[in-house]
């Protein structure tokens, strides 16, 4: 990918500025010998784990205090984004993906993490696996460090299936999978056929609508930048995920992101769920929900691709700007070593530790034990994902899930606004796609600008 104006970006962060209002100051700072650092994270599951194990960072680093800013996915995505990208200053570590971290190591935006990785005795870095490693690296060092690393698959329930007398194939397509939801749907009362992302957020029904759209044959550009949102193959999609999704999804589905998701389907409430892989941590609990034990697992179904899934991972990066970077990579390396893969174990069960960053974590005979089901089409998804050539067709772009651009986080929010309203009933699909173009050649265009 050709280097991005950094001007591009100061606009891109103002926008962000003025939409999401003003961060305020942080706590950062020191009382006596002690340091405070503040961290931004992901209210997810494990990052509520890696919370209530703060007692077990302080006892090893009693000099240091943290103090999270914990928020659902696109408010901790807006916040995160206004801070370091205006040089706010508020947060020594925050949560950020392989989205975000080659573009602003780039940049200058975030601290190089690789001197301290090296100077770490046993942190090993080459136990990432190669694909998250290097989709967190920049000129082949590392500007963030992975917590946990996803693909997707579909989850399905073995009891209901049975019950149902349906069967789920070994490689499912699209097609096999929407006749199945529509043969699951009310199996029991309450029970969707599918539960899927309908809540707008780049980052939120943009994940699986994009890995549709690639084993569709779909893509944003083509590779003059060319906006293709109205062609057969984007339309194909989104009238395919629109249609699912309102015929045979949950109720009030323009309204549910992976969370609620998540809840209905470990609750019990839906009879197959397409999403992240990391997943497992909350629905193979059995303190979390009532459908441990009884999950099947396939690979991310397909239409005109080999593969279906998706890239992603929730990483921990140091800001440029924080003043306490070595009490920051203490937390850092705490919260990502194996040791701590160990430590959820230990206290939760190696159902809940942190998925898919670590290759020697699926070696562990306890991760074996639990993760029999999912480990291998979980690694599988993350190997094979290909964000250079993500689908039929060759693009301009890098990204699976997300176009690794600075104007996706803007452009998909309202692409994924438009789409999120006609699963509402607002608006006609034809009429989002509509609007949805426009938005997009207008971001195409000053590409073809920069090309000149």
């Amino acid at each position: 990918m050709r280097s991005i104006p950094v001007a591009r970006t100061a606009a891109i962060a103002a926008a962000g500025l003025l939409l999401t209002g003003c961060a305020g100051a942080g706590a950062t700072g020191s009382g006596g010998d002690t340091v405070r650092l503040t961290v931004a994270i992901v209210s997810n599951p494990q990052m509520q784990d890696a919370i209530s194990l703060q007692d077990r960072f302080r006892e090893e680093h009693p000099g240091i205090e943290v103090d999270f800013v914990s928020l659902p996915e696109n408010e901790a995505r807006a916040k995160i984004t206004t801070s370091v990208a205006t040089g706010g200053g508020e947060f020594d570590a925050v949560m950020i993906s392989n989205y975000e971290t080659r573009q602003w190591a780039e940049y200058g935006w975030l601290e190089n993490l690789q001197p301290s990785i090296d100077a770490s005795e046993g942190y090993d870095d080459e136990d990432f696996i190669p694909s998250i490693r290097e989709d967190l690296s920049y000129e082949g060092d590392m500007y963030s460090v992975p917590f946990y690393g996803e693909s997707s698959f579909l989850a399905y329930r073995k009891d209901l299936f049975e019950k149902a007398g349906a069967e789920m194939p070994e490689n499912p397509t699209w097609e096999e999978v929407a006749e199945l939801a529509a043969e699951l749907d009310g199996v029991e009362p309450g029970v969707s056929g599918i539960c899927m992302r309908g809540l707008a957020g780049w980052g939120e029904m943009l994940s699986p609508f994009n890995s549709m759209l690639n084993t569709f044959g779909g893509r944003w550009y083509d590779r003059g930048w060319n906006a293709e949102l109205e062609s057969p193959e984007f339309r194909r999609t989104a009238d395919f995920y629109v249609d699912l999704v309102r015929e045979h999804g949950q109720p009030g589905a323009a309204n549910s992101g992976f969370g609620d998701c998540l809840n209905r389907y470990a609750q019990g409430r839906a009879a197959m769920f397409y999403d992240s892989t990391s997943m497992v941590s909350t629905i193979e609990d059995d303190t979390a929900g009532k459908v441990a034990g009884l999950n099947g697992y396939a690979p991310a179904p397909v239409v005109d691709t080999d593969y279906g899934g998706w890239l992603y991972t929730w990483s921990l990066g140091i800001p440029a700007t924080s003043e306490h970077k070595e009490e920051a990579w203490a937390f850092l390396e705490w919260m990502t070593d194996k040791d701590y893969i160990r430590l959820v174990a230990d206290e939760y069960g190696w159902q809940r530790v942190p998925p898919g960053n670590r290759l020697s974590t699926f070696e562990e005979p306890g991760y074996q034990e639990a993760a029999g089901a999912y480990a291998e089409p979980m690694l599988q998804g993350i190997e094979q994902a290909d964000p250079a050539d993500p689908g039929t067709r060759p693009v301009p772009y890098q990204g699976i899930g997300f176009l690794a651009i600075p104007e996706f986080q803007d452009l998909g929010t309202r692409v994924s606004q438009q789409l999120s309203a006609a699963i509402a009933g607002q608006i006609t699909v034809g009429e989002a796609l509509a609007q949805s173009q426009r938005y997009a050649q207008d971001v195409g265009d000053t590409y073809k600008e920069d090309e000149r």
